[in-house]
């Protein structure tokens, strides 16, 4: 559940806006960075099983990034920064925050879908919940599309962007739904746990960056009717 995220993240992002889209899309791929740095740092753990080839699915430990406490507190210290960082009036600020802490918690909602009965309710101890779509891929990945296609929608209609920023904005997001579809079906598997989180770390700073500036206040050419 890469490409649903970012779904996600847009459809918050026709909820407010002022606020640029990229701090939306980083919010909800915020629980993610954390599990590959952690992963990086030893704090958290992924295995490739020896039938991920077939299964092209891995198996976590990350009761830090990804346990439901831990998640909520990752949201409410996002959206603490947030309502600290945001230079508007108190109101503004107020709703962006609660805006940027539901599009982190989304995260782990979107998860609980998909994972295997993996993911902690507290620490690494506790029980696990997860409703394991991807037992199912094509139902899985049809609703991570569903996600796509409904993110898009509600961003895009009336938004301020001009046309090519628009085309370039869903082409961009209909990439990462390809690329999800890819890695859940047909691509090799990753050298190794290690080479896995370092990619991971770079494509989230880079699609984050990509949604920031397609985003951005220069975007904003064509007016919302």
């Amino acid at each position: 559940m890469f490409a649903g995220h970012v779904g996600a993240a847009l459809a918050f992002g026709r909820a407010d806006r002022r606020i640029n889209v990229g701090a939306f899309v980083a919010a909800a791929l915020l629980l993610d960075l954390l599990l590959w740095t952690f992963v990086l740092l030893g704090w958290e753990s992924v295995t490739l099983p020896a039938d991920y080839a077939r299964t092209h699915q891995a198996e976590f430990v990350f009761p830090y990034s990804h346990g439901l406490a831990a998640s909520l507190a990752w949201s409410m210290l996002a959206g603490s920064v947030f309502h600290f960082w945001y230079p508007r009036r108190a109101a503004a600020r107020l709703r962006g925050a609660a805006l940027v802490g539901a599009a982190v918690f989304s995260h782990w909602i979107l998860d609980a879908l998909v994972h295997a009965p993996e993911m902690p309710v507290a620490g690494a101890g506790s029980m696990k919940v997860g409703l394991w779509l991807w037992r199912d891929l094509p139902v899985a990945l049809g609703v991570e599309a569903l996600f796509v296609g409904a993110g898009l929608y509600l961003y895009l209609g009336g938004a301020r962007l001009s046309r090519a920023r628009k085309i370039s904005l869903a082409v961009l997001t209909l990439l990462l739904l390809a690329s999800t579809v890819a890695g859940m079906t047909v691509a090799p598997p990753p050298p190794s746990a290690m080479a896995m989180a370092a990619t991971s770390c770079a494509v989230i700073g880079v699609v984050c960056a990509l949604f920031a500036w397609l985003g951005g206040p220069a975007a904003a050419a064509a007016r919302e009717p």
